[in-house]
């Protein structure tokens, strides 16, 4: 839990651009039915869902505009903090399309075992495609569920982690409580994401960069409507000391958040 993976002095560079086309069909033999739990807002839960499925074909192109390429960076960040090693059972909550779920397989080798998590099925099949294409030989499971009811046994995880989920669940509480649950006691969770800036000067910087730059991306593959919803989850999604906190009370003995790219976004690292 003590300094960063990475030097300071990274300068990255934009890696290109690829749009991603799925053919849903392709991965059905590996996604497993969701189940959504009584207690949970299922419209809620759909509209985000629905989000996430609409912008699959876009969103591996939109990650490079509008990360310039650093989102690879980020997500390595989060799978060195994980602690994960070779032959460990891992997870990779809200998985999207795939990236860091193929990071933390190629960390665990031929002898570990991955899964990858989403409620977004589109997602999904282009993460399996992904993998297909790059890393047959690794085992990774790509499974449909929810975050709120994760369905594997208690401590079961050699490491979980989760980029850019937490801030689109419905109740955080309940998420982290789960990642405790499955995770095995002394190992760590890394969750990647945006948060509110404390600097005001920064939280300026940030609403100018979403406002010019990645609202008129979105215009250009005409996802305006789909990425509306990144300002408000950001406004009131709780600040690094915040999701400390909470961490800690849904049972994790440490939690440490550590602000990267100007404290616009952050990675919590939590021990069971």
């Amino acid at each position: 839990m003590s300094h960063y993976p990475f030097g300071s002095g990274i300068v990255s560079k934009y890696l290109g651009v690829s749009r991603q086309l799925f053919d849903i069909d392709f991965a059905q033999s590996v996604l497993a039915p969701i189940t959504l739990p009584p207690t949970m807002s299922k419209a809620n839960a759909t509209t985000i869902q629905g989000i996430f499925n609409r912008i699959a074909p876009q969103y591996d192109a939109l990650n490079e505009w509008i990360s310039l390429g650093q989102h690879r960076i980020w997500k390595k960040m989060a799978v060195k903090w994980s602690g994960v090693t070779s032959g460990d059972r891992v997870l990779d909550v809200c998985c999207g399309s795939g990236d860091l779920t193929l990071l933390l397989a190629k960390t665990v080798g031929i002898y570990g075992q991955t899964i990858g998590l989403d409620f977004a099925t589109q997602q999904l099949a282009i993460a399996a495609k992904k993998q297909a294409r790059t890393c047959p030989h690794l085992d990774i499971h790509w499974q449909e569920g929810d975050a709120l009811h994760l369905p594997y046994p208690e401590n079961h995880f050699d490491g979980i982690t989760m980029g850019y989920g937490l801030r689109n669940v419905v109740d955080i509480p309940r998420a982290l409580g789960e990642l405790q649950r499955v995770l095995k006691p002394g190992k760590k969770v890394a969750i990647l994401d945006f948060h509110r800036p404390e600097d005001p000067s920064k939280q300026v910087f940030q609403q100018w960069y979403l406002n010019h730059f990645v609202v008129p991306l979105a215009e250009q593959f005409q996802l305006t409507h789909e990425y509306a919803y990144i300002q408000p989850s950001i406004e009131r999604f709780p600040s690094g000391k915040e999701q400390e906190k909470l961490a800690k009370a849904t049972g994790f003995r440490e939690a440490v958040h550590y602000g990267i790219v100007g404290d616009m976004m952050g990675v919590l690292v939590a021990i069971k």
